[in-house]
This record gives structure tokens, C-alpha cells and sequence, in this order.
């Protein structure tokens, strides 16, 4: 079969928001990228060590072309010496090392951040994608073809019910979790086709250029992370990484994301300075409902008309759920819904839940606390209590 990625476009836009931010102010830093699974697989991974082995051979092969350079030249945020590196740019295969352990695959990314950072989008496109190869059936793509057709239905009814003050717009999240490169393709274009009115764009950005789709994203957990280790005050380190975004968007990109520590850690340094200059918020762990009560709240008491304000869910989102806080929040803020896992890897089989994510910088651990105990990512238990204790969060891990 050919090899999964023959683009190095054909990753989540937030990719590249984060790494021309991080090539502009620390270029110099030094990262750690851990590939972790969460769930028990049908089989074990190790066994897929060869084939991601292969892959990433072939993915540190790869350079940008003209044609994809010029597609991100075009985008008005991205600035032109970004695309100069990006011209050069390589991955570097001595930076990443895969291997068995027993049953588990290890794969780890080390070295500058600026080249290693971007591995992780294609490392877990490429374990889903050699996973699910070997659990399809003749039957899975009329399963998912099926589902598919169910999902446009329900939006389709949507269109009945009473018009709010926002309208009803989704986006596909769903490249790292998807079934495959060319199953994402296939839903993204019936979205595309079927449901203009509501379906917005997509995180990937090959898909975006080829589609005319508009690339979404801004920012992930990895950007704010590193702030715990660049020198500034750890209390004041979501301050700086919103700071710097500011500084290197200036209007653009405007939306922010807010469970590195939690929602109530977050908002407490997010002042009427970062919420008149953000656009909105992202969600991505916790009680969606409770969470966009206290964003709705916290502008209230800033006096900011939350109308002008846009609150993104992405966690874990289904058609149905989307729907479900469209009608809770539809006449309150501007709404948008980044569907990952339900939208590209929905046929009937058990997703994987994997990730692949920032472990230390610049020989530092870093944290990542969320609103959902189950999605704390920390190596360093002394480091956790330390950043809970500085935050005043009562949290253990």
C-alpha cells in the first residue's frame, strides 16, 4: 500500500499557528513528545512497529512544495519568513525513535521543538490508520457510510426548529482519531456538499486547500505548557503564553484555549485585557454545560457583551451533543463545534484513545491538569503538586 502521508500539508492548522509562534520567540527550546495509549486495543500496537517504523521513514523523506507554500503564504496570519524555514524544512529522523516494549509501542520525539513538535499529528494519524487496517471488514466502510448518512440527517432536521439569535456552525477535528486519510476525505466532501449551510471547514489544511474548505484552528495544550519553562513567574505563565499570541497574531486567531490547568485557573488570569482582545474560548474537558456558564458568567462581569463572543466545544463532541448545546447556548453566544473522533472514525469499531504529547521542555516537566481528572498528563508527581500548590488547585494527579 502507498504510504499514509505524501504531503507535509496534511496537518491540523494549529500546527502550524503554534510553530511559527514558537520559531518567532523561542526558536531555542528543547522538547520531549510522548506517544501514549489510554484505552486497551483489540491487539496489541507493538505489533504495528514495523509498519510505523516504515512511516516514518518515508514522513522524514517528505518536504513542502511549492504549491502547498504558496497555499500558506496566502493565509494573511502566516508570515513569510515561517514559510522560509518551512521551504527547508525537514523531519529529522535521528529525532524520533519507535520501538516494542512487550505489548506497548513507544514512540518518542525529542530534540528542538521547533523540529519536533509537528511530529505528533502524523504519528497518531499513522498508528490509527495501521490499527484500523487490520480490523476492517467488507462490511465497515457500508457501516460508516451508513452512520454517515444518519448524521446529515439529523442536521437536516435541524433546519425546522426555531431559528436563535447564532447559527448552528461545525468543523471536522477529526484528522489525528480518523479511520483513514481517504475516509476523512469522504466524509469532509459530503459535509461539504450536503450541508453548506452549517459545516464550516476542517482542521486539516490539504484537505482545506483542495476542498476550499476554510483551515480552522488556533491553539493547542503544548503551547501554554511550554510557558511553564521559559523563565517567567509559573504563576504567571498562562499570562505570557496569551500575551505572545497577541503579539504574534494581533486580531487574528482569536480564539483561546482554557483547561491547561481548568476553567476556573484559566479565567482567573483571563481579565477584561485578554477577553476583549480574544475573539472567544475553547472548550476540551469537563462539564460542557458548566463550563460555558462560567464563560457566559465571567463576561457578564466584565460587562463585555457575550454576543460578540464565541465559545468553541471540541471534546469528545457527536452530532447530537453539538445539538444539544446549540439549544442550550444558541440564543446566548456565537457557537462552533469541532467534531473529531464521531466525524472520521465512526464505523462501528472501537476507537483508539491515543495521544502523543509535550512531556518536558527545555529539560523541565510540564503539566497538563484539564477539567477532567482522566485527561491529567504529568510525569513528575513533585512538579504536579508544586504547580497545584502555586495555583491553589486541589488536585492530585
Amino acid at each position: 500500500m502507498p504510504p499514509i502521508f505524501g504531503s507535509l500539508l496534511e496537518t491540523d492548522l494549529y500546527k502550524f499557528t503554534m510553530w511559527q509562534a514558537m520559531l518567532h520567540r523561542y526558536p531555542q527550546s528543547q522538547a520531549q513528545y510522548t506517544f501514549v495509549c489510554r484505552n486497551t486495543p483489540a491487539f496489541p500496537l507493538a505489533d504495528l512497529i514495523d509498519e510505523v517504523n516504515a512511516e516514518l521513514d518515508h514522513l522524514c523523506s517528505l518536504a513542502f512544495d511549492a504549491d502547498g507554500l504558496s497555499y500558506l503564504r496566502g493565509l494573511r496570519f502566516v508570515k513569510s519568513d515561517f514559510v522560509d524555514f518551512l521551504r527547508i524544512f525537514r523531519f529529522q529522523r535521528d529525532f524520533i525513535r519507535a520501538w516494542a516494549d512487550d505489548t506497548e509501542l513507544r514512540i518518542v520525539a525529542q530534540g528542538p521543538q521547533v523540529h519536533v513538535m509537528a511530529f505528533e499529528i502524523f504519528v497518531v494519524a499513522i498508528v490509527n490508520e495501521l490499527y484500523f487496517r487490520r480490523l476492517e471488514t467488507a462490511a465497515t466502510l457500508g457501516e460508516g457510510r451508513r452512520r454517515l448518512a444518519a448524521k446529515i440527517g439529523e442536521l437536516t432536521e435541524l433546519a425546522v426548529e426555531p431559528q436563535r439569535a447564532h447559527p448552528f456552525e461545525f468543523f471536522d477535528f477529526g484528522l489525528r482519531r480518523r479511520f483513514s486519510a481517504s475516509w476523512q476525505r469522504e466524509v469532509v466532501a459530503q459535509f461539504r456538499s450536503q450541508l453548506p449551510q452549517y459545516f464550516r471547514g476542517t482542521s486539516n489544511v490539504l484537505l482545506a486547500k483542495e476542498l476550499d474548505l476554510v483551515p480552522i484552528g488556533t491553539m493547542a495544550h503544548e503551547y501554554l505548557q511550554m510557558y511553564q519553562t521559559l523563565g517567567v513567574r509559573l504563576r504567571d505563565f498562562q499570562r505570557a503564553a496569551l500575551e505572545d499570541w497577541v503579539q504574534e497574531y494581533r486580531g487574528d486567531l482569536g480564539i483561546a484555549l482554557t483547561d491547561v490547568l481548568g476553567m476556573d485557573a484559566f479565567l482567573a488570569d483571563f481579565d477584561l485585557y485578554f477577553a476583549k482582545l480574544f475573539d472567544g474560548l475553547r472548550h476540551d474537558s469537563g462539564d460542557p454545560i458548566v463550563w460555558g456558564e462560567k464563560a457566559l458568567a465571567h463576561y457578564g462581569k466584565l460587562k463585555i457583551d457575550a454576543h460578540t463572543k464565541r465559545l468553541v466545544f471540541s471534546d469528545g463532541l457527536s452530532i447530537g451533543k453539538a445539538i444539544e448545546l446549540y439549544r442550550h447556548f444558541g440564543d446566548r453566544a456565537q457557537l462552533g463545534f469541532g467534531i473529531g473522533t464521531y466525524l472520521t472514525n465512526d464505523l462501528g469499531l472501537e476507537p483508539l484513545s491515543i495521544v502523543m504529547k509535550l512531556t518536558t521542555c527545555n529539560d523541565q516537566p510540564v503539566a497538563k491538569l484539564s477539567d477532567s481528572p482522566g485527561k491529567t498528563l504529568c510525569d513528575d508527581d513533585t512538579f504536579l503538586a508544586y504547580l497545584c500548590q502555586v495555583f491553589h488547585l486541589d488536585r492530585t494527579g
